[in-house]
């Protein structure tokens, strides 16, 4: 690779740096012999040098800090502990840890890393947006901060959450770092005591609302298309308020997705195909269930969307779908009565009758077969819920999915040991197996959008997509669901292996990517590219090796 700079400045670029990995050779030509201790250290000496830091800490934020620490110096090294150890690192870079990372920004803030786009900023961002010093920026992870996992409005501490993804987008989906892009759009927050707070580094405001909201993040979303025509912009941890909005106006203009909505709806597609197969069943089976949500925000009815569009392509009708599904929020059953008060997405679930029964009485009423948790209310299924639950249903599927851990709806010990072992289970954050009383051993896995988002912007980015759309996020379901194996499924498993992730999306991009040659999007693929898709997609990902660095030099003669 030939670079522009040379000396300290290579080695203060995080881009570049092999820190004490450079050989005798680049530590002449580009002129910082004498600036490194002699002995040259290779990448895997550096990597358990690293390794055993961190294992060295009990505690994961301790862990975190140490590991974004490498990232802020030497990406390439950090990117390579992530590849081979993503089982263990996932939990350190993102949930459940990100969310005491993000709650403590402002205090552990170090140095620069995405971009700030606020008020004061108005009429200038197209002008900004060539600050950011990479030409080909290929994904941007956005969020305004305003719901951050399931802790609710951090304005600009929740920056965490965009640089977390986006490693995952490097490591797992395979997107080189120079070409992500983490963003907060900062419009103020109504976190009191970030109003208060003497360290806070964001808008020390009220959030706005409204149309001048509303005016910049289109701005903002105009000024990116100007710089980078052809990049995936992710909506991030947006409140429920203005996720929906915000996605329908641009999801058929822009390429664009909300990960919250529709990631989170087809990574439980896929978990819940899984769950379906493990009980030995077809997925055409889906339109058979009882499907009861707790949590009614973007990513309760997100999920509920992506369900009934699946429903739908196994050959059911929107009226025959929507019977199946029971959304609840803090009111208990969406129904009619209500329709005034909810929004579009959530009128369509809302029922004539029983509007109001508590998750108890629909339980008991309606004996769903599965119950997926939104709400961020740590605890929430009882004993008594999941026994009922267990008491209607052979093997019932539960789903606690809300972050960080402490929010989680219910344990993967309590669903198994509330279930006599029969339920099955799959969760927001990570749980340890659980050992039953009669020695059988159950493996929880994790309902974790990373298993689909890094290979949809993978799939998208490669093949030139416009839009995302609804049937590449249900190819997408299936590719992951089709990836469990048997042996898997009867570990209790329904999402495969983290170590495998890197395979994981690489299908996930090829499903995408055929799904967009189907509908006339793949637009930058040749009949060569098309002809062994598997090769193409190998090729393309960026795989965390140190390559040869040359000072690119202007010759004049």
């Amino acid at each position: 690779i030939s670079v522009n700079s040379r000396g300290s400045e290579i080695l203060n670029n995080p881009l570049y740096s092999k820190n004490t990995a450079f050989k005798g050779g680049e530590r002449d030509r580009l002129r910082f012999r004498g600036l490194l201790p002699p002995r040259r250290v290779n990448m895997q000496i550096q990597k358990e040098r690293v390794l055993e830091e961190i294992r060295a800490e009990e505690s994961m934020i301790r862990k975190h800090v140490i590991l974004e620490d490498v990232h802020d110096r030497n990406e390439t090294l950090y990117h390579r502990i992530l590849v081979d150890h993503m089982e263990e690192m996932a939990p350190i870079i993102y949930t459940p840890t990100v969310g005491q990372a993000c709650n403590e920004f402002a205090m552990r803030y170090r140095r620069p890393r995405g971009m700030y786009f606020c008020e004061e900023d108005r009429g200038h961002m197209a002008a900004m947006m060539y600050n950011w010093p990479q030409r080909d920026v290929q994904v941007i992870v956005v969020t305004d901060g305003s719901r951050i996992l399931g802790l609710g409005d951090l304005g600009a501490n929740g920056m965490g959450i965009p640089i977390g993804k986006l490693s995952l987008y490097c490591a797992a989906g395979g997107i080189a770092p120079h070409r992500v892009m983490p963003v907060v759009i900062d419009v103020g927050t109504d976190n009191e005591a970030l109003l208060k707070d003497k360290f806070y580094l964001g808008v020390q405001k009220p959030r706005m609302k409204g149309a001048p909201y509303y005016h910049l993040v289109d701005e903002f979303l105009q000024a990116a298309r100007h710089r980078w025509p052809n990049v995936l912009i992710q909506f991030e941890d947006f409140s429920s308020n203005v996720a929906q909005k915000i996605l329908n106006k641009y999801r058929d203009e822009f390429l664009c997705f909300n990960d919250d909505i529709q990631g989170t709806g087809a990574t439980t597609l896929a978990g819940i195909l899984g769950g379906l197969r493990a009980k030995g069943e077809k997925p055409t089976a889906l339109g058979d269930q009882r499907i009861l949500i707790a949590g009614a925000g973007s990513a309760g009815v997100g999920v509920a969307q992506v369900l009934m569009q699946a429903m739908m392509e196994h050959g059911r009708s929107e009226e025959e779908a929507k019977k199946c599904f029971f959304v609840a929020d803090e009111n208990g059953l969406l129904g009619t009565e209500r329709l005034s008060e909810l929004s579009a997405e959530q009128a369509m679930f809302a029922r004539d009758t029983d509007g109001g029964l508590s998750l108890s009485e629909i339980v008991n009423k309606y004996k769903p077969t599965m119950i997926l948790g939104m709400t961020a209310v740590g605890g929430l299924f009882s004993e008594q819920l999941i026994r009922d639950m267990a008491k209607h249903c052979e093997k019932p599927i539960i789903f606690p999915l809300s972050n960080p851990t402490t929010k989680a709806e219910c344990s993967a010990k309590q669903a198994f040991e509330w279930t006599d072992g029969r339920c099955i289970f799959a969760s927001g954050s990570p749980f340890d197996p659980v050992e039953m009383e009669d020695g059988r051993t159950f493996y929880p896995t994790q309902c974790n959008n990373m298993f689909v988002f890094p290979g949809i912007g993978l799939g998208v980015t490669l093949c030139g997509a416009k839009t995302v759309s609804d049937r590449m996020l249900y190819v997408a379901a299936e590719a992951l669901a089709n990836y469990v194996t048997e042996d898997e499924l009867a570990e209790g498993k329904v999402f495969p292996n983290l170590t495998t992730i890197r395979d994981v999306s690489k299908k996930v991009a090829i499903a995408v990517i055929e799904e967009a040659v189907e509908t006339g999007q793949a637009s930058k693929l040749t009949e060569k590219d098309l002809a062994d898709l598997d090769s193409f997609v190998t090729r393309k990902m960026y795989d965390p090796v140190y390559v040869p660095l040359i000072e690119k030099r202007t010759i004049s003669i």
